[in-house]
């Protein structure tokens, strides 16, 4: 069973969702939908332009995509900035589509590893532009966005490793402390093989994911075996655990 996850962004856009802006007038809130919906549509149209132009692309990249006018954009966008902040959000809800069923999935543990992993990569590898843009700053109006969107998912993901590990390690009877360091690196490394391997890209995307899965099991499994533990990598283990994310925290509980 998937816990389906849905993640609350730190910076929330001004442009409430359709839920939020509701005001009990029908015809009013028909047209806030409408431009949610629109808000929405445009988003796509700047993925769609990124992949063309690159992370320097601009507001007429975007509303040549859509095929509406500059003035149109700014409808619905205050500035580039509120752009970015979009474009941001989108990525997270991109990533974390992918990424939080393959974590939960009821797996034996390196199978896991292996799916969330090849998550991650599937996305960079389908939006390496939005990656670029979002991760190295090369947005030219950065300094006027308050969202940092690469570092609040990176927290997220490592707050519920953080809680995955422990509950697991807890479960072995063995010292959890080492949890949240140890889902940091975890989070760090992959990043930042990420970021290589866009640049390179020396092998293909099955490799680099079977070379970090084999790399992350073997500390799994050189750790707990130091406590005279041995886990089955290809067994799934007696209680699945599952994350959840919220907007500064994450849990685990047991599914059957």
């Amino acid at each position: 069973m998937v816990e389906r996850v849905k993640r609350i962004s730190k910076h929330p856009s001004k442009h409430p969702s359709a839920d939020e802006a509701a005001t009990g007038d029908a015809r009013r809130d028909r047209w806030r939908k409408h431009r949610i919906a629109r808000r929405a549509e445009f988003v796509e149209a700047a993925l769609r332009a990124l992949d063309v132009h690159g992370p320097d692309l601009g507001m007429d990249d975007v509303a040549a995509e859509a095929g509406v006018t500059k003035p149109v954009l700014y409808r619905h966008f205050d500035d580039k900035a509120d752009l970015y902040v979009a474009l941001g959000q989108r990525g997270t809800e991109i990533l974390f589509e992918r990424l939080i069923p393959a974590i939960n999935a009821e797996l034996a543990p390196v199978p896991r590893i292996r799916m969330a992993l090849d998550a991650f990569f599937t996305v960079i590898e389908e939006h390496p532009n939005l990656y670029r843009l979002l991760a190295r700053g090369s947005f030219q109006d950065k300094s006027r966005v308050d969202a940092d969107v690469v570092a609040e998912d990176k927290e997220l993901i490592a707050t519920a490793l953080t809680a995955l590990l422990g509950d697991y390690m807890r479960m072995f009877n063995m010292d959890s402390g080492a949890a949240e360091p140890w889902a940091h690196g975890i989070v760090g490394m992959v990043q930042n093989t990420g970021e290589w391997w866009l640049d390179r890209r020396s092998m293909g995307r099955d490799s680099v994911v079977e070379y970090l899965t084999q790399i992350i099991w073997a500390a799994i499994d050189g750790l707990t075996r130091q406590h005279g533990i041995v886990i089955d990598a290809n067994l799934p283990l007696d209680e699945n655990k599952v994350v959840r994310l919220s907007q500064s925290t994450a849990s685990t509980e047991e599914l059957g």
